[in-house]
């Protein structure tokens, strides 16, 4: 009996000393596992832009050249020949095209004959003008005599030196039969063919200068300021990564009565060979000094009787809370100056719940 009342209680014992150690286990495994089961909160997160407080405004422009020239003969005539096609490269001093010249050499062959007769006439006018002075210095002949010869020998003069300028004219005509390039450039037009008759002055050769090439494009009437006062520059759809900075030479006076635009110029000093005339470029205008600033929701505003702040996220899940300069209120959204960095994530929903302490979870949409 004595035996067995022993190996009874050793058992009880044993049995008791399981159950505490299984209780402990059992504990510390809930422990574990309601440690690993805390989840982070998720939160809906937003990235920092700046960006100028005046956004930029681009527009869709024509490159063409600053001077366009209608170049026309200067004496009427036949076109003998046209020298040049369009798209055709011109220099200074090239030929252009050609009048025929038989009847311009007809006149200036009249005027050469009138100045030698001019001449012959005021040899004899001169030499009648001193054979009368020395006439009357005998005394030999009147005054009005001596006068008359001197009108006589002054109006031969005149002829003489009309003569002279008729035949300058006639060169200077002849000259002009044939149509020669002013300056470098390219031909953008050819209203003459070979056969024609021309009047003076009538356009003969559109040549477009190299000289200076500008972007053409339809402003609004509420970009008109801006495009006078703020920052253009120009890229070309053919070259989409560089950039020219654009000058505002001309703004339409009125606006166009289909569109409501004016028509603005602007100036390309850098443009080189490269930018031809007729391409497409895109020009966009800025304020010349303008804010940065950035745009965030309403939400994202942390304020608890202290200066507003934003909770921003690391890569790891830390927030922190800091505080921001705000510029204005918007009707969903907040406008702020400074605080945060460029790129930084900042919590945009649930501020008011969460502690700097605790970690969170990064979620890209909401989902219920």
């Amino acid at each position: 009996m004595f035996v067995r009342y022993v190996l009874s209680s050793y058992y009880k014992l044993l049995a008791g000393l399981m159950l505490a150690l299984m209780a402990v286990a059992l504990a510390g495994c809930n422990e574990k596992v309601a440690e690993k089961a805390a989840p982070s909160r998720p939160v809906l997160v937003s990235t920092v832009h700046y960006e100028a407080e005046s956004p930029e405004r681009s527009f869709v422009g024509t490159i063409k050249p600053r001077i366009e020239t209608d170049m026309g003969f200067r004496v009427p005539g036949k076109v003998a020949k046209r020298l040049v096609e369009v798209g055709q490269t011109v220099d200074v001093g090239q030929p252009l095209a050609t009048l025929d010249e038989v009847d311009l050499k007809l006149q200036a062959e009249q005027a050469v004959a009138e100045f030698n007769a001019a001449t012959g006439v005021l040899a004899q006018a001169a030499a009648a003008e001193q054979r009368a002075k020395d006439l009357r210095a005998k005394g030999w002949t009147t005054d009005a005599q001596l006068d008359q010869s001197r009108a006589a020998g002054d109006e031969a003069r005149a002829r003489l030196n009309r003569a002279e300028r008729s035949v300058e004219l006639t060169k200077n005509s002849l000259s002009y039969a044939n149509l020669v390039a002013d300056t470098r450039g390219v031909v953008t037009a050819t209203l003459v063919e070979p056969g024609q008759v021309v009047a003076s002055g009538q356009t003969a050769i559109r040549v477009a200068r190299f000289a200076e090439k500008e972007a053409v494009v339809a402003i609004p009437e509420t970009l008109v300021g801006r495009a006078k006062d703020g920052v253009a520059t120009v890229t070309l759809w053919s070259e989409p990564d560089k950039k020219y900075g654009a000058k505002l030479r001309e703004v339409a006076p009125s606006a166009d009565p289909a569109t409501r635009t004016y028509l603005a110029k602007f100036s390309l000093p850098e443009a080189g060979d490269s930018v031809s005339l007729g391409m497409t470029a895109t020009l966009t205008l800025a304020d010349r000094a303008t804010e940065r600033v950035a745009k965030l929701p309403l939400s994202a505003l942390y304020s608890q009787g202290g200066d507003p702040s934003l909770y921003v996220v690391d890569a790891s899940g830390d927030i922190a809370l800091k505080p921001v300069a705000v510029k204005s209120y918007e009707t969903n959204c907040v406008v702020i100056s400074g605080g945060v960095d460029e790129g930084a994530r900042v919590v945009t929903l649930g501020v008011q719940k969460l502690d700097p302490a605790q970690k969170v979870r990064v979620v890209s949409s909401l989902s219920f």
